[in-house]
């Protein structure tokens, strides 16, 4: 994948690429901080259809969106030759008792035999995370194990 960055003179940075249905999907970074997620056509990419601004948590946040997507496709190809592995992700919501927590404390592979291999946050990958990783709200938890596993962790995650 081809990503084409442009310096935007008094603006900040652009970011893009063609997308296969051939529009141009992009970010522009501006120099006081601010984020827009841009859209344009394949022939200009200084005409934008739509741009939606994005907060600081709101840009994190859709990085996690695509980047554990991202993690969790291609673990799962790994996985598609060995029969009852499955990837899955689950996020730390507000009300997770294990908010603000070690993640050791959640004992998810003890209890359930499934493994967090990555933690996405604020788009970052925290790749074999160690159980003293602290869980925030908004983490992404790319896991694998059985599908009873994961669907045993999930209710460990969601009510302790």
């Amino acid at each position: 994948m081809n990503v084409d960055e442009t310096e935007l003179p008094g603006i900040g940075v652009r970011k893009d690429f063609m997308t296969q249905s051939g529009r141009r999907l992009g970010v522009v970074t501006h120099r006081d901080g601010h984020t827009e997620l841009i859209v344009s056509t394949w022939d200009d990419p200084d005409t934008c259809q739509a741009s939606i601004p994005l907060t600081g948590d709101e840009a994190s946040a859709l990085g996690n969106l695509l980047g554990s997507q991202r993690i969790v496709m291609q673990l799962t190809e790994e996985h598609k030759e060995v029969p009852g592995i499955v990837t899955r992700q689950f996020s730390i919501v507000a009300d997770s008792p294990y908010r603000e927590q070690p993640m050791g404390k959640a004992a998810i592979r003890t209890r359930t035999g499934v493994s967090i291999v990555a933690i996405m946050r604020e788009g970052e990958v925290l790749p074999s995370p160690g159980p003293d990783a602290i869980l925030h709200i908004g983490d992404l938890l790319v896991a694998v194990g059985t599908q009873e596993g994961l669907d045993a962790a999930a209710a460990v995650l969601r009510n302790g």
